[in-house]
């Protein structure tokens, strides 16, 4: 029986910085272009791109626009390569370190609606917390590119990318379903020893026969990939929730 163990429905008017920290991989940049935009509102969350977003990383990312929540955070010193997600970057801003929840095993799920918007993506994923190199695999709930959403059907991206962990091979699908993504879904991962069982709307999917062996941090996301389009891009969230 599941006991839960995390959950935001995202009420009141500020993010709830005991859950999340507002800001993307901040080590690699400044907590000013790291700095999620949203709003809160009618218990939602809407993670938003505007017009007048600095770019998250532009000496190596170039336009790209982030504005993303997560769950824990560390880095080393200025200067070294210790820190979440880093492929090689060096910190520009050392962070504190914070585990507001960091689960090893569990069911992650969140009710959400995706854009269309061509230039966009939106995701929940998770990352290894990464206090060694080794451990910093990636399990994607769903990832959900503006181009693969249509009125009939979407493309939904989910699985398992190893970044630094040799115990994990790369096993990712993009997979075709029949929704409309801009309406709210429930994306899903259950998340056992040696297994990661994907659903929306309770429809198991795929199943991944290996899994990562240590905490995670929730990555929550919405990515503007090139400036153009009508601002702002929302990506708007019901809730996200964490069973043990």
């Amino acid at each position: 029986m599941r006991k839960l163990e995390f959950e935001d429905t995202f009420e009141g008017d500020r993010v709830d910085e005991t859950k999340w920290v507002p800001y993307y991989l901040p080590q690699w940049t400044t907590r000013t272009a790291a700095a999620a935009r949203y709003r809160l509102g009618d218990g939602m969350l809407r993670l938003r791109i505007e017009e007048d977003q600095p770019p998250w990383r532009p000496e190596t990312e170039g336009d790209l626009r982030v504005s993303s929540l997560q769950t824990g955070l560390f880095s080393g010193p200025a200067g070294t390569r210790i820190g979440q997600h880093g492929r090689g970057a060096v910190v520009r801003e050392e962070q504190p370190e914070l585990r507001l929840y960091t689960p090893q095993y569990g069911r992650i799920e969140m009710r959400a609606k995706a854009v269309d918007d061509p230039r966009c993506m939106v995701a929940l994923w998770m990352i290894g917390f990464e206090d060694e190199p080794e451990r910093s695999a990636e399990i994607c709930v769903a990832e959900i590119f503006g181009r693969d959403v249509g009125p009939d059907e979407a493309r939904i991206g989910m699985g398992l990318h190893p970044f630094g962990d040799p115990s994990i091979t790369d096993d990712f699908t993009v997979e075709t379903l029949p929704i409309d993504a801009r309406e709210f879904h429930v994306y899903a991962a259950d998340w056992t020893p040696g297994h990661v069982s994907f659903s929306v709307d309770g429809q198991h999917v795929r199943t991944v026969n290996q899994a990562p062996a240590y905490p995670m941090q929730l990555m929550l996301n919405i990515y503007e990939f090139e400036p153009g389009g009508a601002y702002p891009k929302e990506f708007a969230v019901d809730y996200v929730r964490g069973y043990a």
